[in-house]
């Protein structure tokens, strides 16, 4: 027994030096000289994979690169516009590093970008930063509220430029990750992206009123942006009432948001769009991965075909069905959802695809807070058969700095044309009536309502299914911290 019992101290005495040992090395091994260089640098290329293996690689990376994809192919279709004007005569398009604007509010036939509001005047640009760095000018906008999104390949913002900035005019500098040249006198700020391509998209507030139509040319002919080449301390102003028209480079079924990313193309070209948006940290492991297989597709065209069919099952399973707002988001009170990261999404990758595939290119939350809704309060789809209401209490509306909106949108997320062109309400309308309380109700319904004060009040619906959607401009603390939502939508019949 007392050899039994020496053994066995010497036993745990062994496993507790041994553990210390290993401790100790897990703490020095990454440290030692050369560690890092003697890891893989991903997998082994020689390796044969199986098919099963490519199918999976294939489909979890379809999902998280869907965002990118989708700019990098808008910038291939904006490199085939020969001057600024307008995409299918209704969309702001230019040649890459140039901007073109709307002059008013975007026309309900748009179908390129999903979600359109129509309480803004519009611009849009294509950044390719690989090739120059860019220009923005800033005009004097007075008490205007105004904003520029500025984002890069995954849709992250890398500029804060707007009125919630306290953003002064004057001449803004954008640049790509390995960018070196000198920075001219007159900049008064230097903005540097993560990626060489990337998006601009202006939005200008205007009133709905013919007034304010008039007012606001003389502003937004002072936004502008251009190649660094061009600058020479002087504002170039422009005309956006004076645009070409072009057709559309991509074809689309009219109905739903133009493709913009491909099942059978996207891993021809994930190489360089990775290549453009280099790993972020804790991702080389992700990239590697990625690229590894898709060498081994390239030599192998039964591997590129299994990846291209796993693909297109993903488009159809896993992306088509984040287009329904009711299937993703922060779930709020009365069935609305909304986001706390957008064009800050970082490793989300989940949240930054759903967001792309429903309403790509959104603002910051300091710059909008967006709060969506396909469904009534008590969880029925919302639907032209019936009639709704939206109450917003007496000082309820949501708290903003900026403006406010209720858009509408069919089931595919556009406007459609109605009898009274309105597809939204909010601060740029100035004949909404407000109850005896105070309180006011928005009548959401395919007929005109016989009442005045609800007429005055109508937003009309599309044909079939729809969603409503929320805008908060430059949020105040109360929408951003959670404590504001909006009311649930209330079936009236």
């Amino acid at each position: 027994m007392k050899c039994f019992l020496s053994a066995f101290r010497v036993g745990v005495m062994l496993t507790v030096a041994s553990f210390t040992t290993l401790a100790q090395a897990q703490t020095l091994l990454p440290a030692s000289p050369g560690w890092a260089k003697a890891m893989p640098a991903g997998p082994d290329v020689r390796v044969k994979i199986t098919e099963e293996y490519a199918r999976q690689v294939g489909r979890d990376a379809y999902f998280w690169t869907w965002p990118m994809v989708n700019i990098y192919n808008r910038r291939l279709a904006f490199a085939q516009a020969p001057e600024p004007g307008l995409m299918g005569g209704v969309l702001p398009f230019a040649p890459l590093n140039r901007l073109s604007m709307l002059h008013d509010y975007v026309e309900p036939e748009e179908r390129d970008v999903a979600c359109p509001n129509q309480d803004v005047v519009y611009g849009g640009g294509v950044l390719a930063l690989d090739v120059s760095p860019v220009m923005v000018q800033v005009p004097d906008f007075g008490d205007r509220f105004w904003v520029y999104q500025v984002v890069d390949l995954r849709t992250d913002s890398f500029a804060s430029l707007g009125k919630m900035y306290g953003t002064t005019p004057g001449f803004y500098l954008l640049a790509g990750p390995n960018w070196k040249g000198q920075v001219p006198q007159g900049i008064t700020k230097v903005f540097r992206a993560k990626t060489g391509t990337g998006f601009v998209v202006p939005r200008v507030f205007m009133d709905d009123t013919q007034e304010d139509r008039r007012a606001i040319q003389d502003v937004i002919g002072g936004i502008n942006i251009y190649p660094l080449s061009e600058f020479d301390g002087t504002v170039k102003r422009q005309d956006w009432r004076k645009l070409p028209k072009f057709p559309k480079p991509t074809a689309g079924d009219g109905a739903a948001e133009t493709s913009w990313v491909f099942p059978e193309k996207i891993f021809d070209q994930l190489q360089a769009v990775l290549a453009d948006a280099t790993p972020l940290p804790g991702e080389e492991a992700r990239y590697a991965q990625v690229l590894a297989v898709i060498a081994a597709a390239q030599k192998d065209p039964a591997l590129k075909a299994a990846m291209i069919d796993e693909a297109t099952k993903t488009e159809k399973e896993l992306v088509d069905p984040l287009l329904q707002f009711r299937n993703w988001g922060v779930q709020l009170p009365g069935n609305w959802s909304s986001t706390s990261n957008n064009a800050a999404f970082g490793t989300d990758y989940f949240t930054r695809t759903a967001v792309a595939k429903s309403n790509i290119l959104v603002n910051a939350p300091t710059e909008t807070k967006y709060f969506s809704q396909d469904l009534d309060v008590n969880g029925g789809r919302l639907n032209n058969a019936n009639r709704y209401t939206v109450t917003f209490a007496k000082d309820a509306t949501p708290p903003v700095n900026g403006f406010w909106s209720l858009s509408i949108y069919n089931e595919h997320h556009f406007f459609i044309k109605n009898a009274i062109n309105r597809f939204s309400v909010g601060t740029k309308n100035k004949d909404l009536k407000l109850a005896a309380d105070g309180s006011l109700t928005i009548y959401v319904q395919a007929e005109a309502p016989t009442d005045p004060v609800q007429r005055a009040n109508w937003l009309p619906a599309p044909k079939g299914d729809f969603s409503l959607y929320v805008r908060a401009y430059w949020p105040k603390p109360a929408v951003t911290d959670g404590s504001w939502t909006p009311p649930a939508v209330q079936k009236v019949n």
